[in-house]
């Protein structure tokens, strides 16, 4: 078989790893802020525990950047942590125990950690940099489906059936996946495409962990920005579930999934339109629509506790998270192409973006159990509004490094910057 051939045989079971992944990684996630709240845990706690979870994946997730480069098994690095994640969410059903509960998200949140840097190192090992905005923005696309059809058959299994039929439905999601990742030719992935390394150049210079963002400028201010944002947004749609919960507007599961339909729902779409606006106008443009659709969603959130308010909180949500999950994986490969250390970048943004969705849900919650529920809408859209300033503040430099040529493949102005003086 040639390369070609082998690179589209690939390209297939890709997409349906993509779409089974994303409830392989939810599991009970986005169901533990109601599924806890029902048995009596108070929203500081369940913030708490959301953020020890947060905390140890940002902690592991550029080690595991680092081990996508260096491995020649990317593929292993999706098929054992989703054996994990899906053991480590079933654990909460056995005991709503402080500390199994808190055990349980740090375990998961751990095994979690290499699978997007994994996925996102197989999709360039197959397509290279030329091909890899677009088969982002179908990946994703994909994985907001799955995310989709996973959140509405979870609502109305557990609706039917409780909680624990949410589980197996992501441990079957979860063995699907592996089945998807077997099916993808191990000979179709380069593994120097992969990490966004050229034997042939000379300048190439070792480097890891946070230096690729110390030495690599619009990496650093994107992932400031992305830390911002996540500050703001990671504990959002829990607390509005929750609130909307609290007030019996709804159905715990369903009304949990039916948020989370209906911003997935946006993100097929939001993916799309990103993968095309990129290749026109840049990344800049784009991530300056994710970063400013936060605070409007927040005033929304404030203003909208009540059932119908889900459609424009979420729809806001689905175009935000959207637009990021194919620019954010772009733009860092664009950077850092050709030195090699393109997923320590991806797993370093990762960690940046995870500093702030750690903190998130704890702040939240306490800002909650204080004062009230608009306030901490208001108080989490405050923060991307420095995201927003930060990327008008940073505008010329990042327009040079992420414009439409370099997403089309053309060469970047610091997509070797990390290799030799810093900027």
């Amino acid at each position: 078989m040639s390369a070609a051939s082998e690179t589209e045989h690939g390209l297939k079971p890709l997409l349906a790893l993509n779409f089974f992944m994303a409830d392989m990684q939810a599991g009970i996630g986005p169901f533990l802020g109601v599924f806890l709240l029902a048995h009596g845990w108070q929203n500081g706690w369940i913030g708490t525990v959301m953020t020890a979870g947060g905390i140890a994946g940002m902690l592991v997730t550029t080690p595991a950047g680092a081990l996508i480069d260096a491995t020649r098994r990317k593929k292993l690095f999706v098929i054992v942590p989703g054996i994990c994640t899906v053991i480590g969410s079933g654990a909460v059903l056995l005991s709503q125990d402080f500390w199994l509960v808190a055990t349980s998200q740090v375990a998961t949140a751990i095994a979690g950690a290499a699978i997007g840097p994994a996925v996102a190192g197989v999709t360039l090992g197959l397509v290279h940099q030329a091909g890899f905005n677009r088969q982002i923005g179908r990946n994703q696309a994909f994985n907001h489906a799955g995310n989709m059809v996973g959140a509405g058959l979870s609502g109305l299994l557990g609706w039917q059936f409780g909680f624990a039929a949410v589980f197996w439905l992501a441990a079957a999601f979860g063995v699907l996946s592996i089945a998807s990742v077997l099916l993808i030719p191990s000979e179709a992935i380069d593994d120097d495409a992969a990490r966004g390394f050229y034997p042939a150049d000379e300048r190439r210079e070792e480097i890891s962990g946070f230096n690729v963002l110390l030495r690599t400028r619009p990496l650093l201010v994107l992932a400031a920005a992305l830390a911002l944002f996540h500050l703001g947004n990671a504990a959002m749609l829990p607390l509005y579930g929750m609130v909307v919960v609290a007030n019996k507007q709804g159905n715990p599961a369903g009304f949990v999934a039916m948020t989370i339909v209906i911003a997935q729902g946006t993100m097929i779409f939001a993916a799309i339109a990103a993968m095309r606006t990129v290749e026109k106008q840049g990344y800049w443009l784009v991530l300056l629509i994710s970063f400013a659709a936060l605070p409007i969603r927040a005033v929304l959130a404030a203003y909208l506790l009540n059932h119908w308010g889900v459609y424009p909180v979420q729809f806001l949500d689905g175009v935000g998270a959207g637009l990021q999950s194919v620019a954010v994986p772009g733009l860092v490969a664009r950077i850092l192409d050709g030195t090699g250390r393109v997923n320590v970048g991806q797993g370093t943004v990762m960690t940046a973006q995870g500093i702030g969705a750690s903190l998130s849900p704890a702040i939240g919650g306490w800002i909650v159990q204080e004062i009230g529920y608009a306030s901490a809408f208001l108080v989490l859209g405050g923060f991307a509004v420095g995201s927003v300033a930060l990327w008008f503040a940073f505008a010329p430099l990042l327009k040079r490094a992420c414009g439409p040529r370099s997403a089309e493949g053309g060469a970047c102005p610091s997509a070797r910057a990390a290799v030799g003086a810093a900027q």
